[in-house]
C-alpha cells in the first residue's frame, strides 16, 4: 500500500498564540519549517525559517500545508480565506490529549488544544478555535471563526454565531443562542441568549454599551 508523505508545515503569524499551535502540530506529528509575518522576528523559539508575508510568498506557500496561527477572528477569517482560495485549505491541528467523539463535525483550519473535550454531535465551523481545556457538550454549534477561550463550558446544545470570541473560564448554560461577532468576557456566565455585536460580561452576566469618548459602561 502506497504511503503519502504530508508535507511540511508553514504558519501564518508568529507569535504567542502561534506558539500554542505550533506545539499542537509537533505533538501530532507534524513537521513545521517555516512561517510568514509581516517582518522577520527576533524571537524565533521554534527555529523556523522565514518566508516572508504571505501575500508575497504565495508560489512558494504551495510547497507546504499551512495554517492561520492568529487568535484575532477577523484577522484569522481573512487569512483562511484569502489563502484558502489559491492554495487550498489549510489544515486543522488537534492536540492528542483532546478528548473528541465520532460523530463531531468539523470545518477546516481548526484548532483544538490540549485537553479540550468535544461531545457528540457537535458541530464545529471553519476556523474555530477550542483553547486548551474547553468543554464543547452534546448538540452545539460553533459558527466559523469564533474563538472558544481556555477552560470555557458550552453546555448542550448551545450556539455560537460567526466570528464570536468566548473569554476564559466563561460558562453557557444549555440551549443558549449566542449572536455573531459577540465578544463575552472572561469568567461570565450566559443564561440568557445573546444579540449579535454586544459585548457581555459578569456574573450575572451583563451587557456593556458604549458612552462617550468610546468608554464602556454597564447596561
Amino acid at each position: 500500500m502506497k504511503t503519502t508523505l504530508k508535507k511540511p508545515v508553514a504558519i501564518v503569524g508568529y507569535s504567542g498564540h502561534a506558539y500554542v499551535i505550533i506545539d499542537i502540530l509537533l505533538s501530532s506529528g507534524r513537521l513545521v519549517t517555516h512561517y510568514c509575518d509581516n517582518e522577520p522576528k527576533e524571537f524565533n523559539p521554534y527555529h523556523l525559517e522565514y518566508l516572508g508575508k504571505e501575500t508575497d510568498v504565495i508560489g512558494r506557500l504551495k510547497e507546504f500545508d499551512f495554517f492561520a496561527c492568529v487568535a484575532h477572528n477577523g484577522i484569522r477569517e481573512k487569512i483562511h480565506t484569502n489563502l484558502g482560495n489559491i492554495l487550498g485549505n489549510p489544515i486543522n491541528a488537534i492536540h492528542p490529549s483532546a478528548v473528541i467523539s465520532s460523530s463531531v463535525k468539523m470545518g477546516d483550519g481548526v484548532m483544538i488544544a490540549a485537553n479540550a473535550t468535544i461531545n457528540p454531535l457537535a458541530n464545529l465551523g471553519r476556523g474555530v478555535i477550542c483553547n486548551t481545556s474547553s468543554s464543547i457538550d452534546h448538540e452545539c454549534t460553533i459558527e466559523d471563526f469564533c474563538h472558544i477561550a481556555p477552560g470555557v463550558v458550552l453546555c448542550g446544545s448551545v450556539h455560537v454565531g460567526k466570528g464570536t470570541f468566548i473569554g476564559a473560564n466563561s460558562v453557557v448554560r444549555q440551549g443558549i443562542k449566542i449572536g455573531k461577532n459577540v465578544t463575552i468576557g472572561a469568567g461570565t456566565v450566559i443564561v440568557k441568549d445573546v444579540p449579535d455585536g454586544v459585548t457581555i460580561v459578569g456574573n450575572p452576566a451583563r451587557q456593556l454599551v458604549k458612552k462617550e469618548a468610546g468608554k464602556l459602561a454597564a447596561a
